[in-house]
């Protein structure tokens, strides 16, 4: 029996009996287990998948574009709503501060731009001191309004003053114009700080201050050397009237200027200074102030903004403390 191989799976070697070796061949049993043919798909039930998936897929986006275009268009109102809140609420901050009657625009009923003089502290100017040496700096120094001045002593809370700030004493016209005049002009009310002070005020002067300024509440204000005069304004780039362009968008934008100065002629926008941009893609832009009641006066401002065709508009009421 030896080197013979035996029909019933099992190898017998030479020098070896009955030793069982390793099948050749599965057995019938579990040869039927696998299929005939490999496991996978043929190319025609590839393109049947990719068809069907296809159509489901086109399906499924015919219901999912409008609720994702909602959500894009809502995130562009979303923003633009938010640009033009945070502007019109920052010139409205800004407005809380004016010199009383330093407000001025081209047109009241309705215009494009406005100035007006910001303020950072306030006090009251002595007037009726029985005694004092009429020195700058020294005790019971009073404002004189039938001569010119310069200096008088703080009433009550001590202000602090720098040189190259300005003071507005009893401005009166509805109009805005007085303080912006010149400090040698007989109608103006501004004064510039030549020395640094907490208890006095020593300012430039070369003319008397008009009797209308000399008012019950006896105050001044203060106007900061690193603000001065401030205008809002929108304007286009290249000058033209507030849109909107062949893009869809506006073609404006709301800026601020500041620190350029005190000019008689009210001008947009005005010469020197530094500017912001608070808005951009503006394509309304309308300023009203209503004196009407002098006192207590107030300032709309309407801002339009587009994007793509799609505008917000926003309106906002500042109400002007004009009590000198």
């Amino acid at each position: 029996m030896k080197n013979r191989i035996q029909d019933s799976g099992f190898r017998i070697q030479a020098g070896q009996a009955n030793v069982p070796a390793r099948p050749l061949l599965l057995s019938t049993q579990h040869s039927a287990l696998i299929p005939r043919h490999s496991q996978g798909f043929t190319l025609v039930e590839m393109i049947i998948v990719i068809v069907i998936t296809g159509i489901i897929a086109g399906m499924v986006a015919m219901f999912i574009r409008a609720p994702v275009q909602g959500y894009v268009d809502s995130a562009r109102r979303a923003e633009m709503t938010d640009i033009a809140d945070t502007a019109l609420r920052r010139l409205g901050r800004d407005l809380r501060t004016a010199v009383p009657n330093s407000i001025r625009m081209p047109t009241p009923a309705g215009s494009t731009y406005f100035e007006f003089l910001p303020t950072t502290a306030g006090g009251r100017y002595r007037v009726d001191a029985a005694s004092g040496s009429g020195l700058c700096g020294a005790a019971g120094d009073n404002l004189s309004f039938d001569a010119p001045d310069t200096c008088f002593e703080i009433v009550g809370t001590q202000i602090a003053t720098s040189v190259g700030d300005a003071i507005v004493i009893g401005s009166t016209q509805s109009d805005g114009s007085q303080p912006y005049q010149a400090v040698d002009s007989a109608t103006g009310v501004r004064r510039m700080v030549s020395a640094a002070g907490t208890t006095t005020v020593q300012f430039t002067s070369g003319a008397t201050l008009p009797a209308s300024s000399e008012l019950e509440g006896h105050r001044f204000s203060v106007v900061p050397a690193a603000q001065r005069a401030v205008t809002y304004a929108c304007m286009s780039p290249n000058g033209n009237p507030c849109g909107i362009g062949a893009d869809g968008d506006g073609t404006c934008q709301l800026r601020r200027y500041w620190n350029y100065g005190f000019n008689p002629v009210l001008a947009a926008p005005p010469p020197g200074g530094s500017r912001a941009i608070l808005a951009q893609k503006v394509s309304g832009c309308t300023f009203v102030y209503n004196t009407d009641n002098q006192r207590n006066s107030l300032l709309a401002a309407r801002l339009t903004i587009t994007r793509g065709n799609e505008s917000v508009n926003l309106y906002h009421e500042v109400h002007i403390n004009n009590i000198p």
